[in-house]
Formats: structure tokens, sequence, C-alpha cells
């Protein structure tokens, strides 16, 4: 482990090394500040310097001068990770991206788009639709690509399409001794070599800063349906999406929502849910009568697991509608709860083992007397649990709460983050979680990062963290 005193601080000769490569750099107190943390609830860093790279080569000549002289640099896409993944613990330089946005060509013959990291995922489909074509990966908020690939971002759709590592063909990577390099192939079978571009996803800015990225694109549905099941219990729902994954069927999306979260819903867009446990559903077919097919069956199977409603929609409107409101449930959550802030937990199991988690959960969550949320992806056995806290005690046995459901998720054959990332958070649980092979992680990363410069005090325990 790389310990913080073997890093340089910031002086004015490093300063106006940084300004020869791109004069878009800031020492201003008001651009550290809102780089110094994330949405999670880990302590705020600054860094010294930000800077706002426009090219690869500029991030390739950053990451050669930071090494030289022992300076840690931050990627930072747009700052909705909740685990602390982008926050600058160590000061040095962030690497913003913000202004690596564009759109570098579309291969809409071969359902491809080759970008710069720092584009939205929410903007690179609107400019998408055009094609007919988008990137199918959503995690909720308006991640940067470059920040999805970093952390393996998921959400609603990958019961379908897959996380984003496998909606990813290519890359650019910038290494810490200022290397570009090409892993992967736009061909979509590819077994030369070592799998190096499934090396780089996921490793959080640890091993490599990701400069470009073709991805995949799937053609715009030419019909979509939302359905909504609701059921008397939460283990009747759960159930439910077991017998739904087992069925054949082929859901887009497949959400899991308990009542308080219904009724906060219904409070904030006034979607007229049915206030109890309920599962989320969307499907895409090319013809109606196959689509119709499907939800005539979905609606058989929720009705045979007990449910008390369901109702589906065709309509374009009303199937936006309901999933602008899912996707905004974490604002709402947290205006629900004035004066207070919300601990955010991440874990996934095989989807047999989901219904004994989230009994689990329950069951904690009823001993220990506290408030705690639930929704998740469960269709690929992911789920999340929200805690109102209000104070610092409170937060510290929310952690502990958290703490159990990891151990249980791991126990249960899961993971400890199904599509956070590690972070700073997660960080503690990854020995439990693979053993020996920390080690082989550790090595990779003295090998590919030996000055340790790169998003320092992410991903392994860490003994020397400054909080």
């Amino acid at each position: 482990m790389i310990s913080s005193a073997a890093f340089q601080p910031i002086t004015p000769e490093i300063l106006a090394q940084l300004t020869q490569i791109t004069s878009n750099i800031s020492t201003a107190k008001a651009d550290l500040d809102l780089h110094a943390k994330d949405q999670s609830q880990h302590p705020a860093h600054s860094a010294e310097v930000i800077v706002w790279p426009t090219e690869a080569q500029q991030v390739a000549d950053i990451l050669r001068l930071a090494n030289e002289q022992r300076i840690p640099v931050t990627p930072w896409g747009v700052g909705t990770s909740v685990e602390g993944n982008p926050i600058p613990i160590y000061g040095g330089i962030l690497m913003s991206f913000e202004r690596m946005n564009n759109i570098i060509k579309v291969h809409a013959s071969d359902f491809q788009v080759t970008v710069q990291p720092g584009i939205g995922h929410k903007d690179l489909n609107a400019q998408l639709a055009r094609y007919g074509l988008f990137f199918a990966p959503d995690p909720g908020a308006n991640a940067t690509i470059g920040g999805m690939l970093a952390n393996n971002a998921a959400g609603i759709r990958t019961v379908k399409y897959g996380a984003t590592k496998d909606n990813v063909l290519k890359m650019q990577v910038a290494l810490a001794d200022g290397r570009l390099i090409e892993v992967g192939s736009r061909s979509v079978k590819q077994s030369a070599g070592y799998d190096l571009l499934h090396l780089f996803v996921g490793s959080e800015g640890t091993l490599g800063v990701i400069t470009e990225a073709t991805l995949k694109l799937i053609p715009v549905p030419t019909l979509m349906s939302a359905a909504v099941a609701g059921f008397e219990t939460i283990e009747a729902a759960v159930e439910t999406v077991v017998a739904v994954r087992g069925s054949g069927l082929d859901p887009a999306a497949l959400e899991l929502i308990d009542a308080a979260n219904a009724k906060f819903l219904n409070n904030a867009a006034n979607l007229g849910l049915p206030e109890m446990p309920i599962l989320f559903m969307e499907f895409h077919a090319a013809h109606e009568a196959s689509l119709e097919a499907g939800l005539e069956t979905v609606r058989e199977i929720c009705e045979d697991m007990g449910a008390v409603s369901f109702r589906a929609t065709m309509d374009a409107a009303e199937r936006k509608n309901l999933w602008h409101a899912r996707h905004a449930a974490y604002e709402i959550m947290v205006r629900s709860h004035p004066g207070q802030h919300i601990y955010l937990n991440d874990v996934a199991v095989p989807i047999s083992a989901y219904p004994e988690l989230i009994a689990y959960i329950e069951q904690r969550r009823d001993e220990r007397g506290v408030v705690a949320y639930m929704f998740g992806h469960a269709g690929d056995g992911n789920i999340h649990v929200f805690f109102p806290f209000a104070n610092d005690a409170e937060y510290q046995d929310r952690q502990q709460f958290n703490a159990e459901i990891v151990m249980k998720a791991i126990e249960l054959g899961g993971t400890a983050t199904g599509e956070h990332g590690v972070g700073v958070g997660k960080a503690k649980f990854l020995p439990v979680e693979h053993g020996a092979a920390v080690a082989v992680m550790r090595s990779i990363k003295q090998t590919l990062d030996p000055n340790g410069i790169l998003n320092p005090g992410k991903i392994f325990p860490q003994d020397d963290l400054p909080f």
C-alpha cells in the first residue's frame, strides 16, 4: 500500500507545468469545493488544483507529470457516485472530464458509437435517437460514460441488456506513466490476448484513466410497455420476481419497491400506485401481438403469486411518468425526510437467494427498530436500502446495519456492491468477498501504478485515510 507520505504537494512550478499542458486549470476555492465530494455521505476532501483536459494527449501528459512528481490524480465525471469513488482524498490533481463530452463517431451500421468519457448517458441517448439507437445501461442519474465504465454502473435495464461492462467493445486508456493504449476491438467477437478491456472497466480510475470508448448500441424498441403489480406482502412480491425470471419472459426491467417507497412516489408524482409492495416491470417487443402475449403471461404469474392489483400500459407518456418517478426515488426520499441525511446500501445476490436476503433485511430492520426503505433491480438480484439518519450516532448505527446486510449477501454467494463500486465505503469488505485474490489485485495495481498516484484510497482497505 502506498502511504500518503509518499505524495508531493502542488507547487507553483507544478502549476506552471500543468498550464503548459492545458490552460483549463483552477485553484479557486469555489471550484475545489464543487469537486470535493460526490453524492455519498463520505467526508469531503479538496484537491489542490482542478484540471479540465479536452483531449486524450493532455490526459496522458498530465499523468506523466504527476507520476514523475508523485502527485495523486483523481478522475471526476459528474459526481453522481455514492461510495466516495471520485473524492480526492489525498488532494493533488482532480482531473475533470466535463469538457471531454463529445461523440467522436456514430457507427450506425455496426450499432456502435465512439465517445469521449465526459458525455452523460442521457445526453448521449438524446443524440442517438435520430439514428433510432440507444445505449442501454441506465443508472438513473445522468452519469458520464467514463464514470459508468469506471464503476461498471448498471441500473434498471441490466436484467435484459447487461451492465456497462457488457456494452463496451473498445477503450483508449491513459496509464500512470503517460502511455496511451488501446484495449479491446470494434469487432463484437474478440479472443486475441488478455482481456485488458474488462480489467479497466470497474477499476474506478485506479489502474488507468479512460479517455475514449466504443460502446454497443441497441435499436430503439418498436413497442414498450410498463406494468405495475401490487402485493400484500413483500415476500409475495419477491417470490414473484423469481417466478417471472424463471418463466422464460424477457423483461427489460424488473424493479421491487416497498410500500413506503410507493407512498412517497404517490405523494410526489400522484401516480396512483397501490401503497403496498410493488413490482415495476417493462417489456420491449417488435410486434404488438408479442407484447400483449407477454403482458398476459406476466399478469397470470403475478395473480397466481398473490398479486392484488395489476396494471399495464403501452401509453408512452404514462410509462415515462412511472419511470421518471422511479428514477427520482432518492431525491423524493431526501425531500420526505427534512433535516436528515440518507445512507444508501447496495448489494446483490443470485436470484435464487433474493427472497432470503429480503427476508433477512426485513427481520433485522424490525429487530433493530430502525427506519429502512427498500427498492432494487430485483430482476438481477440487486437491492438498495435507504437509511435515514439525523446525527453521528444514528449514522454509525446505519453503517453497522449496512455491514450486516453486506455480510449476509456475501454469505449467500453475492457481492458487497452490485453497481455502485467499492470506492471508500466498501473497501473493508473486499478481503471478505475475494480473499487471497485481493493480493493479486494489489499486484496488478503495483504493476500499472507503481507510485500509487491513480485515485489513491479507493478499492483497497487503507490504514492511513485522513478520516
